[in-house]
């Protein structure tokens, strides 16, 4: 490499870093903005309850057929009849929640503002990965440090383009910024890694596919976790309602804005499942690439095993909801604990354990 071609790449390491510490400061104030959204969304529960009843009987009117009688004078139109709803077994009829804003308008334009910053700093990250990128001239994936930062930036984006879907999560967005910024603080204090190249196993079109979909998987198991949390919140909510009780002042505030119980269970359900297959694929993948770097497909290295452990207790999972029945509670213990496999297979094998993965460091 020339001189010039030298400091060229450092100069885009050096925009690299600016970007995601620009990104960082730019998540700060989306995380305030967010804040503001549910301080301004704490209406009087009489208010909060009054909007989720009208929105409720909103969409049981709008989903009710209408009936036409026929007759020789022409075409009559009736009244919609009264269609009732019944939840499953073991489930509550509960409405969602009005949402972080709480139907207020303070709320909801905060709301949006913490949106549109979210944006603002996806864009950035995400040019700071491409910086990366182009710094090292190769997938800037082969450290921990470009990891997580790829990471953070893939979770976001997958919460923007539900959004984009119309899909009904910004109640995630003060978690999700919270949980980047602290991804962020850890890559950038303790797991930062100087721009360089990789050792000659891995200079393969594999790192692009194996490692790429790797970490859309973590970030999409990421989002069905923190919904699989807030839906262990909301259901004791609910139950305390159920069994008469009066949860607290903080609880009565939060969590009966959020989605109901319900709602945050089928949500957590659907996104793991989604992502499963891909996860599947990743493991395929990764095992390939082993046979090509190092002439074995599977050698029981730290970071196979845990992945395979991290498959079977999401394939265990999705098992349990379609054929047991599981749901609620126990289901969102299981998730939860396999993407802790998915977690301790990213920091502890990592850092604590040693194997053929280790030459990602730190």
């Amino acid at each position: 490499m020339t001189p010039l071609a030298a400091e060229v790449n450092e100069n885009l390491a050096q925009i690299s870093n600016y970007l995601v510490y620009s990104s960082m400061a730019v998540y700060m104030l989306a995380f305030f903005a967010h804040i503001a959204e549910w301080t301004f969304g704490s209406r009087s529960k009489v208010g909060r309850t009054a909007a989720a009843l009208t929105g409720a009987k909103s969409a049981a009117a709008a989903a009710a057929p209408s009936v036409q009688v026929r007759g020789k004078g022409g075409t009559a139109v009736l009244d919609k009849p009264k269609v009732v709803t019944r939840s499953a077994a073991g489930t509550r009829d509960v409405p969602d929640g009005p949402g972080a804003a709480g139907g207020t308008e303070n709320g909801d334009l905060y709301g949006r503002i913490a949106v549109s910053l979210t944006t603002l700093a996806f864009v950035i990250e995400a040019g700071g990965v491409v910086t990366r990128a182009m710094s090292v001239q190769r997938a800037p994936w082969g450290n921990m440090y470009e990891f997580s930062v790829t990471f953070s930036t893939v979770a976001v984006g997958a919460y923007l383009m539900l959004l984009v879907l119309k899909k009904n999560v910004r109640w995630l967005g003060l978690i999700l910024v919270t949980t980047v910024l602290l991804d962020l603080g850890i890559a950038t204090t303790w797991l930062y890694t100087a721009s360089d190249q990789l050792v000659p196993a891995l200079h393969s079109y594999w790192l692009w596919i194996h490692v790429s979909t790797a970490i859309f998987c973590g970030a999409v198991f990421y989002i069905g976790a923190a919904g699989a949390v807030l839906y262990l919140f909301r259901d004791s909510y609910e139950a305390k309602l159920d069994s008469g009780g009066q949860p607290g002042r903080f609880a009565t505030s939060v969590l009966e804005r959020l989605p109901s119980a319900a709602s945050l269970d089928k949500f957590s359900y659907r996104i793991n499942a989604a992502v499963f297959p891909l996860w599947t694929f990743t493991i395929v993948a990764g095992a390939i690439w082993a046979g090509d770097a190092w002439g074995r497909y599977w050698g029981w290295d730290p970071k196979e095993v845990w992945s395979f452990v991290t498959w079977v207790a999401y394939a265990c999972y999705l098992h349990a909801r379609a054929t047991a029945g599981w749901k609620g509670r126990k289901a969102a213990y299981l998730a939860l604990f396999a993407f802790a496999c998915w977690i301790w297979n990213y920091y502890g094998v990592n850092i604590l354990l040693s194997g053929k993965h280790s030459y990602a460091g730190v």
